[in-house]
């Protein structure tokens, strides 16, 4: 059982990712989780979303380049050693892993060039951020 993952490629400049977040909103298409890696000039960006052929219609016809793979979605219980458990099985049959993310639940990591200029522009939004302390306490309350 697999899921399709689309590898989308994109100008590493301002606004570039928000113009596939707006494609995939335009396009009713949920994004279920996502990574962002980066070169000096370009990114590749890889999502999973509820309606993956809908989604690769929409980006190509706003001019992304898309690839779409079939990859594994691993549910991990909240406790130690649940990942390294998945790595030590698949390399054990001598399958090599190319890369690895979570998928979206409520937490999205940034890593961005100003934190703080971030931490202020977020601010006014109605989200919340969570600090170290925070991440400690969710996974102790659900052991």
């Amino acid at each position: 059982m697999s899921v399709r993952q689309l590898s989308i490629f994109v100008e590493n400049s301002t606004g570039k990712v928000s113009r596939i977040t707006d494609v995939l909103d335009q396009a009713q298409v949920s994004i279920r989780g996502f990574s962002l890696a980066d070169t000096i000039d370009y990114g590749i960006a890889h999502i999973v979303v509820d309606k993956p052929e809908q989604a690769r219609e929409a980006l190509e016809q706003a001019g992304f380049l898309v690839q779409v793979h079939d990859i594994l979605c691993i549910e991990l219980p909240d406790e130690p050693g649940a990942l390294g458990l998945v790595f030590r099985a698949v390399g054990a049959a001598g399958i090599n892993v190319q890369y690895s993310y979570s998928l979206v639940a409520t937490y999205v990591v940034l890593k961005v060039d100003d934190v703080e200029l971030a931490e202020a522009q977020l601010a006014a939004q109605p989200l919340r951020r969570i600090d170290q302390s925070e991440l400690t306490g969710i996974v102790n309350a659900q052991r």
